[in-house]
């Protein structure tokens, strides 16, 4: 075992021979994928489905950029409700009456084994699409003023897409809120009773004493599931190309089917899901080495 900051923890000769191998079979199968397959890599074409010039010379994102920045807000707002349900189911499952947990019990275990991809359809056809369609945010954003429409467009969807935008992230956080339950159902059972008790000593509420002094400890033993936890929900985003939301995977497939540029395009995709991925997995790193610290 290393430990971190110490020389064991430097790039060695071994690692370097290692990414050494890497770079080598990379080189491999590229070449391989000419010579065997007869394939032409394109790759000077990406670069305009990431961005163009619109009409006034200025660049602005493309296909590939807006299906990436879509991913993005699909996985901020389900990752944001994912937690909220987590967090008060697990507490629901920790802590709750036996009612309480037998229905956080049924949550989880409903929602654990039924595949994603049935449960974005039967939310989207038999659920969402009616009550969404009740409810007419597409007609009530029409209405709007070009402001309005701007900033709801920015943080969310456009009227067009408005209506399965907000069914995708329901179904995802639901989705997803079942793992997260189950993560803070054990983070919090492993803090200690006496730690309860200490808290109701000092003459604080049950509630306060879950807020200021369970919660808080919990969090710590938490943080790190919680990020892979938050890392599928990326990953998970691209089901719902099933439905037309367009984000990443969902514009890659309509670029490939314009221009057959397969290798080229989901190597680039794969790499913008990489980018958002590892980002966010090095800044929960960042965190959790504080919070220790801390």
């Amino acid at each position: 075992m290393s430990i971190p900051g110490s020389k064991r923890d430097r790039v060695g000769v071994v690692d370097g021979v290692a990414l050494f191998v890497v770079g080598l079979f990379l080189a491999w199968f590229f070449c391989r994928m000419g010579a065997v397959l007869d394939y032409r890599w394109e790759w000077g074409t990406i670069p305009s489905y990431i961005l163009r010039r619109n009409d006034g010379g200025g660049w602005v994102p493309n296909l590939l950029l807006t299906g990436f920045f879509t991913t993005v807000k699909l996985s901020f707002w389900a990752t944001l409700l994912a937690s909220l349900i987590g967090v008060l189911t697990g507490a629901m499952r920790a802590f709750g009456t036996p009612g309480q947990k037998f229905l956080g019990w049924l949550y989880v275990e409903t929602l654990r084994n039924i595949p994603a991809l049935v449960l974005v359809f039967l939310f989207y056809f038999f659920i969402s699409s009616q009550f969404l369609d009740f409810l007419g945010m597409d007609l009530w954003l029409r209405t709007r003023s070009d402001t309005t429409r701007v900033m709801v467009a920015f943080f969310f969807a456009g009227e067009a897409q408005i209506n399965a935008f907000f069914s995708a992230v329901m179904t995802l956080a639901i989705y997803e809120g079942a793992y997260v339950t189950e993560i803070v159902r054990g983070g919090l059972v492993s803090v200690s009773h006496g730690q309860w008790e200490a808290a109701r000593a000092s003459g604080l509420t049950e509630f306060q004493a879950f807020r200021h002094v369970i919660l808080p400890q919990a969090l710590r033993k938490i943080l790190s599931p919680l990020a892979g936890q938050f890392i599928s929900t990326i990953k998970d985003s691209a089901i719902m190309s099933v439905i037309s939301i367009q984000e990443l995977t969902f514009q890659g497939m309509e670029i490939m089917a314009a221009t057959f540029l397969t290798f080229e395009v989901w190597i680039t995709v794969t790499l913008l899901y990489f980018i958002l991925t590892f980002s966010l997995s090095r800044a929960v790193a960042v965190i959790d080495r504080r919070t220790v610290k801390f």
